[in-house]
């Protein structure tokens, strides 16, 4: 099966001229409705609103002062980037956890010491729409080429049962202004981690179809998307043009999957995932055409929330996670970082990033000179503060910031528009 980068919009609410009207024809018709003939019609109009999802987004490159932070009043982080020549782009959720949701992106050229102002929003909401219409899932990629791509879900509501990734590839992220391209859609689901580059070139891509099937009205609509439910990965052999679905991991108990993927040393494929019974695993021997029985990896504890595994220059694996040991956690406090050199089997080290409660989502990047960046999201609601961790390998050995440069809790965005009384949810 595969699916390229430009899908045409095959699909639009076509209804009928007065389909809707309240007259005389049309609630005879209702009243002689069976009620499995009600239910067909109360889907077929629901699917339509899904359909709603599939119109292209607009990417607004000029959002203020609509979206200065005076404005914003929600702060849940997405990803954090680093282009060719050194500038960091950061994407954040504002508008809550929720169907509100959109995305907000800002820049720093100078290492993370100060930052844009919002300066790249994807909101896809409508005063004419029945219901909302959500940018709530996304990271941000630097790929081989030096292009920086914004990977993004879009969604009527929360969770329509399909949504999609969306993707728009920018080629001159380093620029005064950068040109950002239309979004295209790749497939149906959403995206939260980095594409992995494997060792054949090839470019993998984690999707999650969410086993769940929609949430409230939604429910059930796509059931021909059924079989296709789980933690998917597709590939990419021509630079990201297309990309094809392999193959897929089912976990019980799934909670957004947000799962990531390293390559072993032994070629295989780790796949790490987010269940409601906390980090699980699955092995792909095959390129990820078929996944091995979901299990829990030895000596790592996590609670219900993101965490960040990836490989890094040197060949290690670095992973952030929460609580001040690896089999241990306190919920989404403690963000810890830790390295394995034996393949993810053991871990050494543990940097504390961030002891305070409220910290979460975190995603990284490495430089070229071997400089971590981490960025992750403190109180959502009552704060909103995005926030930046700087540092180096040699930091997580020692349990302690040696680098001269390195420092944490630098602060992003904090959207100042929070009303006083909110709770995080």
């Amino acid at each position: 099966m595969r699916y390229t980068l430009l899908v045409p919009l095959t699909t639009l609410l076509l209804v009928t001229p007065g389909a809707f009207c309240a007259d005389d024809d049309t609630e005879a018709r209702f009243a002689a409705m069976t009620p499995a003939e009600v239910r067909a019609y109360e889907s077929d109009v629901m699917r339509r609103i899904a359909d709603l999802a599939l119109i292209p987004p607009r990417l607004n490159t000029s959002p203020l002062p609509e979206y200065d932070y005076d404005r914003l009043d929600y702060g849940m982080t997405i990803g954090i980037e680093r282009t060719p020549k050194g500038r960091l782009w950061a994407c954040w959720v504002a508008g809550g956890d929720s169907p509100k949701a959109f995305f907000v992106l800002a820049t720093s050229d100078d290492d993370g010491e100060t930052w844009s102002k919002p300066r790249l929003v994807v909101d896809a909401h409508s005063k004419n729409l029945p219901m909302d219409r959500s940018v709530l899932v996304g990271n941000l990629w630097t790929d081989p080429l030096g292009r920086l791509w914004l990977i993004f879900d879009q969604s009527m509501d929360m969770f329509d049962g399909r949504a999609g990734v969306w993707a728009a590839v920018c080629e001159n992220p380093d620029a005064e202004q950068p040109l950002w391209p239309a979004p295209r859609r790749i497939w149906h689901g959403v995206t939260l981690n980095k594409p992995t580059v494997l060792s054949t070139g090839e470019w993998m891509l984690p999707i999650s179809l969410d086993q769940r099937p929609g949430f409230g009205p939604f429910k059930g609509l796509f059931k021909e998307l059924d079989p296709l439910r789980g933690a998917n990965v597709f590939v990419s052999t021509d630079r990201g043009a297309t990309w094809e679905r392999r193959g897929a991991a089912v976990f019980p108990n799934p909670d957004w999957h947000e799962h990531m993927i390293i390559q072993r040393k032994d070629g295989t494929l780790w796949m790490l995932a987010r269940t409601g019974h906390g980090i699980m695993q699955s092995v792909s021997a095959d390129g990820g055409r078929t996944w091995s029985k979901p299990s829990f990896p030895d000596g790592i504890k996590q609670p219900v929330a993101r965490f960040h595994v990836r490989r890094l220059a040197s060949g290690r694996i670095l992973m952030v996670k929460h609580g001040e040991t690896m089999d241990s956690h306190e919920g989404r406090s403690k963000l810890t970082a830790w390295l394995s050199e034996d393949e993810g089997r053991t871990w050494l080290g543990g940097l504390m990033l961030d002891e305070r409660s409220g910290v979460s989502y975190p995603d990284g990047v490495q430089s070229l000179d071997g400089t971590i960046y981490i960025s992750y999201d403190h109180n959502r609601a009552t704060e909103g503060e995005i926030l930046l961790a700087r540092f180096t390998e040699q930091d997580i050995l020692a349990k302690k910031l040696e680098d001269p440069k390195a420092k944490l809790k630098m602060l992003i965005s904090r959207p100042l528009g929070i009303k006083k009384g909110s709770r995080t949810p």
